[in-house]
């Protein structure tokens, strides 16, 4: 996540997601993944707040707070503070690192670590890479690795007894590969029950949710409301079984989403 993000049409979507969880008594910590401005163009999609006739009513008070944070201070500490979501805890240490290999896993493993320690309190914790999750672990640049979320560390806070929802984008990524990519998570964490939301408006933006079975009634039901309230721009996607790809399909495809948003 970048500040250059900050209330674009894909933050909208993702508070009012994460909103309906916060709303109903889950505690929701957020980790950031935060990364530096690129100076693109990327998170330049706001002219929805030109057309609260088309897009307010979907959820007024996060429309009402980007539109205040979009003309003041577009940053994620104007998020933290807006109070968008109630009772939230957050994690902001950037996952941008120096050194060599080691020395970057190393302090990757740091920096996760502090990050459970921060989010404990979280039922629910949200991973807001810029990729999304890392499913080719042949990529081991710096730049490319700390655009994602590694699936170490999805695990690592599932095992802590949270349930994870995480970003991530299709890309160009074909339909077999796409399936693949949903369902990623399954074969490290076969108890978990997952559901996929997609948000449409902008670019096609999805949230890969893993529940713990205690909860799924409960998130279920958040869900299902969520759904009607946002029907047409929200949909949920099917997990299918897991497909087959090579070797050279994968690379294809991550190396084709690096840089995508």
């Amino acid at each position: 996540m970048k500040d250059q993000y900050v209330a674009d049409i894909g933050d909208y979507g993702k508070y009012a997601l994460l909103k309906a969880f916060s709303d109903e008594g889950v505690c929701v910590g957020v980790n950031w993944y935060y990364t530096s401005n690129d100076g693109t163009t990327a998170g330049g999609k706001t002219d929805y707040l030109e057309k609260p006739e088309r897009f307010k009513d979907y959820c007024p008070d996060v429309f009402q707070k980007m539109d205040v944070i979009y003309n003041t201070s577009r940053t994620i500490e104007a998020i933290e503070a807006s109070g968008i979501l109630s009772d939230a805890c957050y994690y902001k240490t950037k996952v941008e690192f120096s050194g060599s290999p080691n020395e970057i896993m190393s302090k990757r493993l740091e920096w996760k670590e502090r990050s459970l320690e921060i989010l404990s309190k979280a039922d629910l914790v949200y991973l807001d890479p810029d990729n999304g999750l890392l499913t080719n672990e042949k990529i081991k640049r710096r730049k490319a690795t700390s655009k994602y979320a590694l699936p170490d560390e999805v695990e690592a806070y599932y095992r802590d007894g949270k349930n994870v929802v995480y970003y991530c984008h299709r890309g160009r990524r074909k339909k077999p590969v796409w399936e693949e990519y949903k369902s990623a998570m399954l074969r490290r964490l076969p108890s978990a029950k997952p559901v996929v939301l997609t948000f449409h408006k902008g670019i096609q933006r999805s949230y890969i949710f893993l529940i713990h079975a205690s909860d799924y009634e409960n998130y279920r039901k958040i869900l299902d409301s969520f759904l009607v309230m946002w029907e047409g721009a929200f949909t949920e996607e099917s997990i299918k079984d897991p497909l087959l790809k090579t070797t050279d399909d994968c690379d294809k495809e991550q190396k084709e989403n690096e840089n995508e948003r």
